[in-house]
């Protein structure tokens, strides 16, 4: 019989576990290149072969999605696997559209064949969006383990954007663990806060061997998701968090849809910052899509280092990245604590966009006034440098969750922003610990 032939169509992330999990060892399908979308500078690279197993030698090329149809008709491809996130169900269907007018079958896996087991209690964080505030969901799901005196190892979706092989295993304990490891600033983002708060997280390639390592040191495992993605690992718990500033989104983006269908406790964050009409609208959708969820309601609190920074000050908010691009908000807790703190004005920055960044601005749109902190690259992050300090403004609201004048010299006064969960009434994360520890 002549073997499958495959590509894993993804943006650095599910694509490669979706492979190692389901594809790496197949003796019957061969994976004839990764296509990715979302992440700059990833196409042209390899999987390499030190990952992809005794079926790639020589590795398996990953190219741009814009090369799909080609891709398709030279290789004689039979089969497309949709394997990202975050995406609204048209977007899935047009991708459809377009492996089905090439030929071939167009399919996505299940979420069981991709989880690997768990030999500890495992607890997993996910959402219906980027940017519902899952991160501070999963920061007191782990404080809250820590202090009934349970060793907690988080795990942390993948942000493969480097050395595919060094990047294999990653654990993260001290600040220095992430310049050890070269991270990126929307790694930086979600691994700090965590190092910050005295938790280990891990991160890398491969995800059985990232979950048999952090077995080793721990009593519990966190699954920290990103995107909308599904949990990597079968959870005992499964917590999902939902945002009423986007309603609707939760029953309308893949697999958003499925981490709430699947949600053993759904967390509505947010409620403070939303129009009652659209709190109740995103209930009646969990009400309706799972009927026996546990439903936590919670604000996301914000804190400032030094309002006087932004009181009666024109600012520059620089925001959490993938919250704007892939999260399509145009504002996040900068742009919130600019007007609780009565910031005279927000300065938009795209008089002084330089290199890269403007190519961001370009790409999304509807950003609003502000700055997202990108930075998948070290070019990246200097453009991003590079027009923090040419925008002309008094003072920079930094609501990113790391601190950015650790890597980027800012010439202008700055102050952070913080960010956590704050639940409103009963149930709340306590409670529901408190359950599963029993």
């Amino acid at each position: 019989m002549s073997k499958t032939k495959v590509i894993i169509i993804g943006a650095a992330g599910r694509d490669f576990h979706n492979f190692n999990v389901i594809y790496r060892n197949d003796s019957n399908t061969e994976v004839v290149a990764f296509t990715a979308a979302q992440i700059p500078d990833i196409d042209g690279r390899k999987y390499p072969a030190e990952l992809a197993g005794q079926y790639y030698p020589d590795g398996i090329p990953i190219y741009d999605e814009a090369q799909l149809e080609h891709l398709i008709e030279e290789h004689e491809v039979d089969e497309c696997v949709l394997s990202y996130s975050d995406l609204p169900y048209d977007t899935v269907m047009h991708l459809g559209s377009r492996v089905m007018a090439a030929g071939p079958k167009f399919s996505m896996l299940g979420s069981y064949p991709t989880m690997v087991k768990s030999t500890k209690p495992l607890i997993s964080v996910t959402a219906v969006r980027t940017g519902c505030g899952k991160s501070q969901t999963t920061r007191a799901v782990v404080r809250t383990l820590i202090a009934a005196g349970k060793k907690v190892a988080s795990i942390r979706h993948p942000m493969p954007y480097g050395d595919l092989v060094a990047q294999k295993v990653q654990r993260f304990a001290e600040l220095a663990d992430l310049d050890k490891h070269k991270c990126t600033i929307e790694e930086m983002e979600e691994y700090e806060p965590h190092i910050v708060m005295g938790s280990i997280i891990y991160a890398g390639v491969d995800y059985e061997a990232i979950l048999r390592q952090a077995e080793q040191e721990a009593d519990v495992i966190v699954f920290d998701g990103g995107n909308n993605d599904m949990p990597f690992y079968k959870p005992d718990l499964s917590i999902v968090v939902v945002d009423p500033l986007r309603p609707g989104h939760e029953i309308g983006y893949f697999p958003g849809e499925v981490n709430l269908r699947m949600a053993d406790v759904v967390v509505g964050n947010k409620i403070d910052s939303a129009y009652p009409e659209d709190v109740e609208e995103v209930m009646n959708n969990i009400r309706e899509y799972n009927p026996t969820a546990e439903i936590i309601l919670a604000a996301s609190s914000v804190m400032v280092d030094d309002p006087s920074m932004i009181k009666g000050k024109n600012v520059l908010v620089v925001e959490d990245g993938p919250t704007l691009t892939h999260g399509e908000m145009d504002f996040g807790a900068g742009i919130v604590a600019a007007s609780r703190f009565g910031a005279a004005g927000l300065v938009d920055p795209r008089p002084w966009l330089v290199g890269k960044i403007i190519d961001t601005f370009e790409k999304y749109m509807e950003i609003g006034t502000l700055l997202p902190a990108m930075g998948y690259g070290k070019q990246q992050m200097k453009d991003l440098e590079a027009t923090i300090n040419a925008v002309e403004c008094d003072a920079v609201v930094i609501g990113t969750p790391i601190n950015l004048g650790r890597f980027i010299n800012i010439n202008k006064p700055s102050t952070r922003v913080y960010y956590e969960l704050s639940e409103i009434g009963k149930p709340d994360i306590a409670a529901v610990m408190a359950e599963f520890i029993k």
